[in-house]
């Protein structure tokens, strides 16, 4: 009970400020649940259910409002949904699992320095260099949200940013979709492999806080108001864990 007095505020504004561009918030969950010493093998199942709470919410906010577009996310889905299962069954040290965390949250941090403006649609892809790029990207990043326990939008929209093809919310709508099905499927991948079993006592009031606050934050994300202050802290703050969890590791 005292372990969740703290964590229920924590994981509500996570949820929040991740969710203003499309993202659920694992690699931070995760950093929590690190912090408050739960064994790191049941950590990504906790992560998992909270980034399917709050992606699913955000994508149907988004998609309401018309920023999907199929042809910029369905190449990328189509491979990282075998490999986030795939990653999901492949069993971690803790020190690969630490490193993996650690520059999950580097990415996350670095794109929430990213302005709206930077997000310009440069070029609209054809459907054949949308999936001759697609394919392979979508099956890396697909492995490394299964290993490490999120849904993978943190690598998607950097890739969609430095490739051109989405503005901001187009991007956010693509992320959240890409979190959405990666975590269906890394958290079974996750649920097939041997380790500590779901401790729904934790995983219950948290998947409900993160509800309330991917629901906030997603709103906030779709309309017009600026947030980019409001991420910049945050990107402060998980710089600041990424750099002490690899300061720990060298």
């Amino acid at each position: 009970m005292e372990l969740l007095s703290y964590l229920l505020p924590l994981f509500f504004l996570t949820a929040l400020v991740y969710a203003t561009a499309g993202f659920a918030g694992g690699s931070t969950y995760l950093a929590l649940l690190a912090l408050f010493a739960l064994p790191y093998e049941a950590m990504p199942k906790v992560a998992l259910l909270c980034n399917l709470v709050v992606a699913g919410g955000g994508f149907w906010v988004f998609l309401r409002a018309g920023y999907f577009s199929p042809k910029k996310v369905l190449p990328f889905v189509l491979t990282s949904i075998p490999m986030a299962y795939l990653g999901g069954r492949i069993p971690l040290g803790k020190t690969l699992f630490l490193w993996l965390l650690a520059l999950s949250l580097l990415a996350a941090g670095l794109r929430m320095l990213l302005s709206e403006r930077s997000f310009a649609v440069r070029r609209e892809p054809s459907w054949g260099r949308a999936w001759a790029l697609g394919l392979p990207i979508g099956a890396v990043l697909g492995l490394l949200s299964g290993l490490v326990g999120i849904g993978g939008g943190i690598f998607l929209s950097p890739v969609l940013y430095f490739l051109g093809w989405s503005h901001s919310r187009e991007a956010a709508a693509a992320a959240a979709f890409f979190i959405l099905v990666n975590s269906v499927s890394g958290l079974f991948g996750q649920l097939a492999k041997s380790g500590p079993g779901l401790d729904w006592g934790l995983a219950l009031p948290l998947m409900a806080t993160v509800l309330l606050g991917g629901q906030i934050g997603s709103r906030i994300g779709a309309g017009k108001i600026s947030k980019l202050t409001l991420q910049r802290v945050t990107a402060a703050l998980i710089l600041s864990v990424s750099g002490r969890l690899l300061w720990g590791l060298f």
